[in-house]
């Protein structure tokens, strides 16, 4: 009996069987009928179930596509919801609405810097507790010092490094113009297109030995390995576009019922609640002692946010406004960007040496934390237009700060930085060059 309970067919049932209490609801529309409570209970635990089924997907793809490809193709669909949410504010704004124009801005910024703030220092910090507790993931090295224990990436990531670099870049610039237009969407998807390009070419790695439903699927030939993966990313994408939006906003409800004030709980609660696949996704790959295909996954999410999420901001906008424009912001969304763009400086400028420590994921974490609760206690003790000015005040300040720490910790990961870049190179020229190899049963 318990040997069944182990087999990978009831872990995909179990998997399936999270997710159907709110895919019958959502089909009937029952689901309006729920209170927020339930709404959110309902729904996020059908986005835990999607998560399972869309990781389970993304590794049995790794037998027969470039794994780079699968888990960026991953990433994707787990941060569905937040391109959702943005391109309805976005929408909204072509209409006429000048607040929703911040609003998309701030929750585009927001997911970004939970990516970060929370996704990579959190998984780091997991991965280390995980090899502690049980002793089993090679990618984690421990030192003499506790807070010198760090995870070892793959270095295949420079490609992922050096496109994101680039995003961040060209990022700074964006406020300059005081919105998001045409050259920003043309140079950010041209830069997340070139990336999928590079990476749909390149090889089929061997493939990790996998155990569970991955292992089962990957044991199927060709023909019904394909199917289960279309069929996991499909139904598991339906899912979390369908349910992370209610949960997101049943989230924001019972925020605003203790008084958590709603452009706070739309830059931070909501992209959270959007952001959650992709953590579970991650927190699962870790718990498979696979915190290198975690972090990538982090990374490629990370590259498609910075890059496609903002890039399309534009195009929806003009969509709605039936003509060519450009996403208007203010300058407290300005400060917002470049305080974004110098935490994934920072934060490139930590992994550049294929590296994460014990200590770096703590200064990741403490910074974006102490940001956030001081500008929350601004929020809630002075008056609106005192609390705007004393909060862009605070995000320049960290801005500096960011950067002055990675001009410091760049200045001395100069032989590292040269390593990403001919990585990089050598990854291109490989991918324009050569030839991939055709999927075999």
């Amino acid at each position: 009996m318990s040997s069944r309970l182990r087999s990978p067919l009831v872990a995909l049932f179990g998997g399936l069987a999270l997710t159907l209490p709110w895919i019958l609801s959502w089909a009937t529309g029952r689901a309006a009928g729920f209170s927020t409570l339930g709404t959110v209970a309902v729904s996020g635990v059908a986005v835990l179930g999607a998560s399972f089924l869309l990781a389970w997907g993304a590794e049995t793809a790794e037998k027969d596509v470039p794994r780079a490809f699968a888990i960026a193709v991953l990433a994707v669909l787990a941060v569905a919801p937040e391109y959702a949410v943005d391109a309805l504010y976005a929408w909204q704004a072509g209409q006429g609405d000048a607040q929703a124009a911040n609003l998309a801005v701030a929750n585009m910024t927001g997911a970004n810097r939970i990516l970060i703030g929370i996704g990579w220092s959190g998984i780091a910090l997991f991965s280390i507790y995980q090899a502690y507790a049980r002793g089993d993931d090679p990618n984690v090295v421990t030192t003499d010092n506790l807070l010198g224990d760090y995870v070892s990436l793959d270095r295949d990531i420079s490609l992922e490094i050096a496109f994101l670099f680039a995003a961040t870049v060209f990022a700074f610039f964006v406020p300059l113009g005081g919105g998001i237009g045409g050259i920003d969407t043309l140079v950010l998807v041209g830069l997340y297109a070139a990336y999928i390009l590079v990476i749909i070419r390149g090889d089929v790695e061997e493939v990790e030995e996998q155990v569970g439903v991955p292992a089962y699927l990957q044991s199927k030939p060709f023909a019904v390995r394909a199917t289960s993966v279309l069929t996991l990313f499909g139904y598991s994408g339906m899912l979390i576009f369908t349910a992370v939006e209610p949960f997101a906003h049943g989230l924001e409800a019972l925020g605003l019922q203790y008084g958590i004030p709603e452009f706070f709980m739309i830059q931070w609660i909501a992209p959270l609640a959007s952001e959650s696949p992709e953590l579970i996704v991650t927190a699962y790959l870790v718990n498979k002692a696979r915190a290198t295909a975690a972090f990538n996954a982090l990374i490629s999410s990370k590259l498609n946010q910075w890059t496609l999420l903002i890039g399309t901001l534009a195009v929806v906008y003009s969509i709605s406004a039936g003509q060519y424009g450009v996403l208007m912001f203010d300058e407290k969304q300005a400060a917002e960007i470049w305080i974004t763009a110098a935490q994934s400086f920072f934060a490139l400028a930590i992994l550049v040496n294929f590296q994460i420590s014990v200590r770096e994921a703590l200064v990741l974490l403490v910074l974006f934390l102490s940001q956030v609760v001081t500008e929350f206690y601004f929020i809630r003790t002075m008056t609106e237009a005192a609390a705007e000015a004393s909060s862009i005040l605070l995000l320049e300040a960290y801005t500096v700060l960011y950067l002055v720490l990675t001009v410091g910790l760049l200045a001395t990961r100069r032989d590292e930085m040269r390593a990403v870049a001919s990585l990089t190179g050598t990854t291109i020229r490989e991918a324009v060059g050569g030839e991939s190899e055709q999927p075999a049963d």
